[in-house]
């Protein structure tokens, strides 16, 4: 049966922790200007290399928060740079309009609840926002979120078998994964956004 992990650490792996850590910066980079990505998953997936290692998950959450940095930056950039039509600006904004927070705090809310996809993009859309304010809020619903995970799953290899952890490390990271999907959806419609 294929194993996402065994893959993972297969090819990043004879890297030692830097390669695992460049991987984790790479999913994050990916989900922030490709497409999604489920980066709890990998994320979870990298510290499992090393989970006695509080040094490692500590720069493995900074790795996270950076590869996304970037990802985010350079979709802010490429959208600025071929200045969307305006036409589109607007439907960016209108959406904007329609969500409880219309402000640059909507990231810390888009890491629980998923609303703005691409945040890049509407970075760069939406004119009341100003870039560095979007990304603190972006890095610290990064580090609140994936710093939660980290304890939970430390926690779980502390007082668990090695595999036993992993089973509830990997179940905790589903039920996130799904709570945040939900809360999204019952945002979205209270807010009267098509889903």
């Amino acid at each position: 049966m294929f194993s996402i992990s065994e893959w993972m650490l297969g090819i990043f792996g004879p890297y030692g922790a830097a390669g695992v850590i460049f991987f984790v910066a790479l999913i994050f980079f990916i989900d922030a200007i490709l497409f999604p990505t489920l980066p709890e998953l990998f994320f979870v997936i990298g510290f499992m290399y090393m989970p006695e290692s509080v040094t490692f998950g500590a720069t493995l959450l900074v790795a996270a928060s950076v590869g996304e940095i970037l990802g985010i930056t350079l979709l802010y950039l490429i959208v600025d740079r071929i200045r969307m039509p305006d036409r589109i600006k607007r439907v960016a904004q209108k959406y904007i309009g329609f969500l409880m927070v219309s402000d640059e705090r909507i990231f810390l809310v888009n890491r629980f609840a998923p609303m703005v996809p691409f945040a890049g993009a509407f970075i760069s859309m939406v004119d009341s926002w100003q870039y560095r304010k979007c990304m603190f809020y972006i890095v610290l619903g990064c580090y609140l979120k994936f710093g939660v995970i980290l304890l939970f799953s430390k926690f779980f290899y502390v007082f668990f078998s090695s595999d036993m952890a992993q089973t509830f490390t990997i179940i905790m990271v589903f039920a996130i994964i799904g709570i945040s999907f939900a809360a999204s959806l019952l945002k979205r419609k209270k807010e009267g956004i098509e889903v």
